[in-house]
Formats: structure tokens, sequence, C-alpha cells
């Protein structure tokens, strides 16, 4: 069997003398593997870097068959990626974020923001931002989204500035005020207030991301959160 799509490489691996195990996230196949034969090879290597995007040719045997890629490029990004620490930082956490798919389950709404923030990776004043949209991306395509859209408490679509921990859903500035310590700050670029993010919105919008990843998916899993994760933080914080 076989089949043909588009994909965001996040991974390879060696496999043999010659070969590679490549991982893409594809955009119709979710999260995929498959044998590049001759990937080691000068000509296939600039190909087969994280944060490329490429058309692939799936073909197995069986469709439970690890299987092998025919790889095209599509949109090469990885020479610009090695030249930012941000960027390379980034694909990392990019990947990490991806890799919490199942194999072979396809998410096309995450692929689009996927493919948008490795377009991204190496524009500091834009990359972060889309990290944390990307994080919850991929809260929702988990079944744990959080409801940003209107307050929980009144059903006001105004002056949104907190999220419950308990619920994930918005809450005002009217309505949280009284229990402002215990909940989490909802950074203006994620309430639509604004064009830009600045640093603390930033801070505060890997803060509710991490605080739902952490109790949804990484301890449910008996996982900490990801190196990539801390590192690409600490490159923000060094002014990345």
């Amino acid at each position: 069997m076989e089949w043909q799509d588009e994909g965001l490489i996040i991974g390879v691996r060696r496999h043999g003398e010659t070969s590679v195990i490549a991982e893409i996230f594809t955009r119709e196949h979710g999260r995929h593997l498959g044998i590049v034969r001759g990937g080691r090879g000068k000509r296939m290597q600039p190909l087969l870097q994280p944060g490329n995007s490429v058309a692939i040719l799936w073909r197995a045997r069986l469709e439970e068959h690890l299987g092998m890629y025919t790889v095209e490029a599509l949109k090469l990004r990885a020479a610009v990626i090695m030249e930012s620490g941000l960027a390379l930082q980034g694909i990392n956490l990019l990947g990490a974020g991806l890799r919490l798919m199942a194999e072979r389950d396809p998410h096309p709404a995450l692929f689009e923001t996927a493919e948008l923030a490795a377009d991204h990776l190496a524009d500091a004043d834009i990359a972060p931002a889309l990290m944390v949209r990307l994080e919850l991306g991929v809260l929702a395509e988990l079944g744990f989204g959080l409801d940003l859209s209107v307050c929980a408490a009144t059903g006001t679509r105004e002056d949104l500035i907190y999220v419950s921990p308990r619920s994930g859903r918005a809450v005002s500035r009217a309505a949280g005020e009284a229990w402002k310590d215990r909940l989490l700050a909802l950074p203006g670029f994620l309430a639509g207030r604004g064009s830009g993010a600045s640093r603390a919105d930033i801070e505060a919008g890997f803060a509710l991301t991490g605080y739902f990843l952490m109790r949804d998916v990484w301890s449910a899993r008996g996982q900490e959160a990801p190196e990539a994760r801390r590192a690409y933080l600490a490159e923000l914080a060094r002014g990345g």
C-alpha cells in the first residue's frame, strides 16, 4: 500500500550504514515514521533536517509496517534555524510537543500551527507567541482545550484577564477580583487584546500552558516537562 502527503520533519535517526528513519509530522497521517534509503548521503542529508517541510511518498506491504519514504523538498528552513539559538531550541520544543500525539493519528489543524511556527522560529518578536499557541493546540488535540473566549462566571467577552486553574476557562477582571491570587494570568495576545506580546505576556503564556500540560498530560504519563522546553525558556530569558 502507499500514500502521498506533505509534512514537517521533526527527527531523524540512523538506520543501518546508509539509511535513516525519518520522523515526520504529516498533514493527513499524523506523526509518522519511515525509512529513507540513502538518507545519510551528501545529497539527502541537507534535506532530512528537522524544520524542513517535505513532500513524501510512503510505501509498505502492510499498513502496520514501518515502510519506506521517498522525500522531496518543499520548504528548507534548516540553514536559517542553525544560525539562531532561539530557532534551534524552538525546533526541539516544537518536536517535543508534536511527539505527544499518538503515531499515525492525524491532526491537520495542529499541522497548520506547527508549519506557521516553523516559518518564524528565528523571529524573536513572533516565535514565542506562536510556540505558546502551539502548546494550546497540543492541549486541544489531546482533549484538554482551554476556553479563553468568554468569562466562566458571567458570560462576558470583555476584560478577560484570568484563567481558572480548575476549569481552564477565562475569567473577567471583575468576576475574578476576589480570587485573583488563585487564578492564572491570561496574556493579552491570547485574549485578543492588542497585536503584540510583551515579555511578561510570553512568560504568562508559557506559565498557563505549562500548568495544564503538567496537570493533564505530562503527569498523567509519568513525565516531567521536557528538557527542550526548559532550554527554550532559558534561551528566551537570555534575550534569544
